[in-house]
């Protein structure tokens, strides 16, 4: 049996083309950005790796796992608490703003636009309420005075 050697043949390089998985380009714009807070079930991935990667012959401490549960469990309440203020922060604002209708508000705009006139309607379609005065509408926060609707 006899090798024959091996002759150099040319190769032209072909340009790379970073391609998604199922052949297609994605494009720069739907690079994901990283998640930059912990939930439950990052907390709970984390805990199932740990148990699954443990050592059989040390396995973890009951005491730090019981600790860690508790920490999640810390967390979702104080995260059902934090909702929870939210929304009711939120139905103050609209209470606040429908209290509004009928009364004489002073108001002062971002851009240092002072003024005064009767609130007529409110507006809830934002997440700040806006009251209707004249033609403007004067968010929530804007509004710096009330004075009770003239007797009739």
């Amino acid at each position: 049996m006899t090798i024959q050697p091996i002759t150099p043949q040319s190769v032209t390089p072909q340009p790379v083309t970073p391609q998604a998985v199922g052949g297609t380009s994605t494009p720069a714009s739907s690079v994901r950005s990283p998640v930059q807070t912990m939930d439950a079930n990052v907390f709970m991935t984390l805990l199932v790796a740990q148990m699954k990667n443990q050592n059989p012959s040390a396995p973890m401490d009951t005491n730090q796992m019981m600790s860690q549960t508790i920490q999640l469990s810390m967390m979702e309440k104080t995260t059902e608490m934090t909702t929870n203020s939210k929304e009711a922060f939120s139905l103050q604002m609209r209470s606040a703003a429908a209290q509004l209708m009928g009364h004489n508000v002073e108001y002062t705009l971002s851009d240092g636009t002072t003024g005064t006139g009767l609130a007529g309607s409110v507006s809830f379609a934002g997440s700040v309420p806006t009251v209707k005065v004249g033609t403007l509408s004067i968010p929530l926060d804007s509004i710096s005075g009330i004075t009770a609707p003239a007797a009739s």
